[in-house]
């Protein structure tokens, strides 16, 4: 587990070494790693289009990081002696949702639709989508948050998305609306969209486990399984053990747990799968939207019950999620009886602008 997943030094250009829970790589790796993926790219771009403008224009893009990463210790700045970090959480969740996104744009082309469509519009799903996750951790945990932290460091924490934070039924509550209204603005149905984002959106979670198991957050119970994981002490499971008193401040690690955040990445990546391959078979417009209505709170409902990081709610020993997965798991099964219905609705009303479809589609 790193929460820090490794970080680029100054001090040696070509420093490749493991110190503590942290691995140092020099920023030579990091420009020749770059440069390289520079000049494929440009070959790619050349091949397939012989645009040369594109090419100089997408080699001055790439020289920028070179000129900055010189730039650094050249000025001084604070970066050139503690370097820049990739935290892991983080960069989990731009992979989650860069391979979700290339996924979806990928399937939307099986609807007769533009892949444009796709990354124009996860740009109005991503930003609302963060603040609901953010709003809705931050209502959950908010006190932790800001726990002895005064001035700037207590405002800074409440947006400080790279170390963690942030709740998946969030992230759909605020990314929905931002969904609906883009598809409004396109005229495009937004019920064939969600069928097409479904199985990605599970995809983003996958990885964004993995982020969670980096960071050591959303951490299990205690276990005595053989798979049974420990945090090291720069994780949040460790610091939240020691505020309950589970663990001394000198432990050398966490107690055993139970491996939840795999748990949650392995099921995620199932359910992907499961809506994937259920995908074009589809039976009516909505039909794989309602399904992951249905089996994701059933799936999250009992990962919770593995879980040790959050109380129950309303006087219950239910958690806020199993609570919400409750909600959702009611309105899933109601979303897709009226879908179906929707659509024996729209068979009997006629042929649509599509034969065999009730979605307008957009294919500029």
């Amino acid at each position: 587990m790193r929460k820090v997943l490794l970080r680029f030094v100054f001090q040696d250009y070509w420093l490749f070494e493991s110190v503590g829970n942290e691995l140092l790589v020099g920023v030579g790796w990091l420009i020749l790693i770059w440069t390289t993926v520079a000049i494929i790219a440009s070959i790619v771009n050349w091949k397939l289009r012989h645009d040369m403008e594109q090419i100089k224009a997408s080699a001055f893009f790439w020289l920028l990081l070179p000129v900055v990463v010189m730039a650094i210790p050249m000025a001084g700045l604070p970066l050139a002696k503690s370097g820049i970090p990739v935290f892991g959480y983080g960069f989990m969740m731009f992979i989650g949702f860069s391979t979700a996104t290339l996924l979806a744009a990928s399937r939307v082309k099986t609807v007769g639709m533009n892949p444009d469509i796709i990354w124009d519009m996860m740009m109005w799903v991503l930003v609302p989508g963060l603040i609901g996750a953010r709003l809705i951790y931050l209502m959950q945990y908010g006190d932790r948050v800001v726990a002895g932290k005064e001035g700037i460091d207590r405002l800074i924490a409440l947006f400080a998305l790279w170390d963690g934070g942030i709740v998946f039924y969030g992230c759909i509550i605020g990314g929905v609306p931002g969904l609906i209204y883009y598809c409004r603005r396109r005229n495009v149905d937004p019920l064939v969209i969600c069928d097409v984002l479904a199985s990605s959106l599970f995809v983003g979670e996958g990885f964004g486990r993995i982020g969670c198991f980096l960071y050591g957050c959303c951490y299990g119970a205690q276990c005595s399984r053989p798979w049974a994981v420990q945090f090291p002490p720069d994780s949040l499971a460790f610091s939240k053990m020691v505020e309950r008193g589970i663990i001394p401040e000198d432990a050398m690690a966490t107690i055993p747990l139970h491996p939840t955040q795999i748990y949650s990445s392995v099921a995620a990546f199932l359910l992907a799968g499961l809506l994937a391959w259920f995908f074009p078979r589809r039976p009516f417009d909505g039909a794989v939207l309602a399904l992951a209505w249905i089996m994701y709170p059933i799936n999250r409902f009992v990962l919770e019950s593995f879980r040790d990081d959050e109380p129950g709610r309303l006087g219950t020993s239910l958690t806020f999620s199993q609570l919400l997965s409750l909600g959702l798991l009611a309105t899933g099964i109601l979303a897709m009886a009226w879908f179906h219905h929707r659509n024996v609705l729209t068979r009997h009303a006629g042929p649509a602008t599509d034969p065999g479809s009730s979605i307008t589609r957009e294919t500029h």
